[in-house]
C-alpha cells in the first residue's frame, strides 16, 4: 500500500520509527513531513498529506504532531479526507470500519512507539463495512459540499 506520513518538528522522531516500521512491513512510505527539529507549522504538512491521498496519489495517510489534533483539523480542511486523532487502537479500527476514515493521526507527546504501531496496524487491517454506515458518509459530503441542512 502507498501511505503518505507527516509530521512537524515535535514528532521528528516518530515519523522516523512509523515510517521505518511501515516499510518494513512492506508498504511504500511518501515521507511528506519535516526533517528538521526547527520550530514548523503543522497545516503545512496536515495538508500536504490530505493532497496526497485525496488527489489519490497515496492509499491513505499518517500524521503526527504533538497532540494529532492540530494537524488533524488541517487535514481535514481538504475536501475528501476523514482524518481522525487516535490515541489507541480500537478507534482506529472503527474509524476506517465505519467513518472511512482516510488518514490516522496521532501525538507524539500522547502516545508511544508501540501503541503508535498498534494504532497504524488496526488502522491499516481494518476496511471499510459500507452498509448502514454510507448514510452517514454520504452526510459528510453533503456538509462538505454545502448540502446539508438540519431538520429535526
Amino acid at each position: 500500500m502507498r501511505i503518505a506520513i507527516g509530521n512537524d518538528h515535535v514528532a521528528l522522531q516518530m515519523k522516523y520509527h512509523i515510517k521505518a516500521y511501515l516499510e518494513e512491513k512492506g508498504h511504500e512510505v511518501i515521507d511528506l513531513g519535516t526533517d528538521s527539529s526547527v520550530r514548523t507549522d503543522y497545516p503545512i504538512y496536515g495538508k500536504k498529506v490530505a493532497d496526497a491521498v485525496a488527489g489519490g496519489a497515496c492509499e491513505l495517510g499518517v500524521l503526527i504532531c504533538g497532540t494529532g489534533v492540530g494537524i488533524s483539523i488541517a487535514a481535514n480542511k481538504v475536501k475528501g479526507i476523514r482524518a481522525v486523532v487516535c490515541s489507541e487502537p480500537y478507534s482506529a479500527k472503527l474509524a476506517r470500519e465505519h467513518n472511512n476514515a482516510n488518514i490516522v493521526a496521532f501525538g507524539a507527546r500522547v502516545i508511544g512507539e508501540a501503541t503508535a504501531e498498534m494504532i497504524v496496524d488496526a488502522f491499516l487491517i481494518a476496511e471499510y463495512e459500507g452498509g448502514r454506515h454510507q448514510r452517514r458518509i454520504d452526510m459528510i459530503s453533503d456538509i462538505e459540499e454545502g448540502r446539508f441542512s438540519c431538520s429535526d
